[in-house]
């Protein structure tokens, strides 16, 4: 049985314009920006690459809605838009922000509202912390996954991603 490659978060690659100030700049990169899809029921997070194109396993064969009644009795999920930057001392949690999924398997539907995954995605690539509407549990989830995931990063962080994630 061949072990499953663990992926890691996007870090930052070279500036795609060279500095040359022409096509594409100021122009916002996906290539820092990596999602986090929180269980928690399970009480876990892990990376998910293809969430970034709602391709993500959970995602899969669920026909979502903006309709909160469509999923009723489902399984609660958080997708977190993480996106990495880099300051001298290395790279830090930049911007993170909270979307939320609610998935019914048995009905094969779901709940999320599209703009506002785009808007917080969007807002984290624009480094903002946007954790207001995650519950206890989960912010605990986040926080040990962003720690474990890498120390350096967490340390390196602002102080508002850790006052978001305190636990009241």
């Amino acid at each position: 049985m061949e072990k499953k490659k663990n992926i890691g978060f996007n870090i930052i690659k070279s500036d795609p314009t060279d500095g040359h100030g022409g096509y594409g700049v100021g122009s916002l990169s996906l290539d820092n920006v990596s999602p986090v899809m929180i269980d928690v029921e399970e009480g876990e997070a892990t990376i998910e690459i293809g969430a970034m194109h709602a391709r993500s396993p959970i995602e899969k064969g669920i026909k979502f809605t903006n309709n909160r009644e469509d999923s009723a009795g489902g399984k609660p999920y958080w997708l977190i838009w993480v996106t990495i930057d880099r300051m001298e001392d290395g790279p830090y949690y930049a911007g993170v922000t909270a979307c939320e999924l609610v998935v019914n398997r048995e009905k094969r539907r779901g709940y999320k509202s599209m703009p506002e995954h785009v808007n917080n995605m969007d807002k984290s690539i624009k480094r903002k912390i946007v954790l207001d509407q995650l519950d206890d549990k989960s912010k605990g989830i986040l926080t040990d996954f962003l720690k474990n995931h890498d120390e350096g990063m967490w340390e390196r962080s602002k102080d508002e991603l850790k006052e978001a994630l305190k636990i009241k």
